[in-house]
């Protein structure tokens, strides 16, 4: 995982390869700390590389989400592949979860109002 993108409000994290037991800690870790930096308002996290996904690395983005909320920070998924797609939906998680076609999408919603 890295952080391609980096402005004075938003930032944005790509993942990579299999979000799972193995890394879901660091996972979790990297994603927190990005949100709870004071001038992030608005992360991104692209998941168009992430391969697959298990119990543990769901609950990673579900730890991440709740802290979103709690920070009153915004957080997009983006790039979502259709097999991740499915398991958000499997999880009804797609009814919690901001799930945005592109990183190029999700810029333009991050930067206009809601």
């Amino acid at each position: 995982m890295q952080t391609v993108v980096k402005s004075t409000e938003i930032a944005v994290i790509s993942l990579k390869g299999s979000l799972n037991a193995t890394n879901a800690l660091e996972t979790e870790r990297h994603l927190t700390t990005a949100l709870a930096q004071n001038e992030n308002k608005f992360l991104l996290v692209d998941l168009q590389q992430v391969e697959s996904l298990d119990s543990a690395g769901l609950m990673a983005l579900v730890s991440a989400f709740k802290l979103a909320q709690q920070l009153k920070r915004r957080l997009t998924f983006c790039s979502v592949s259709p097999s991740l797609r499915i398991i958000f939906e499997l999880t009804q998680l797609n009814t919690l979860f901001d799930i945005s076609d592109g990183i190029a999408t999700s810029f333009m919603e991050g930067i206009t109002p809601n």
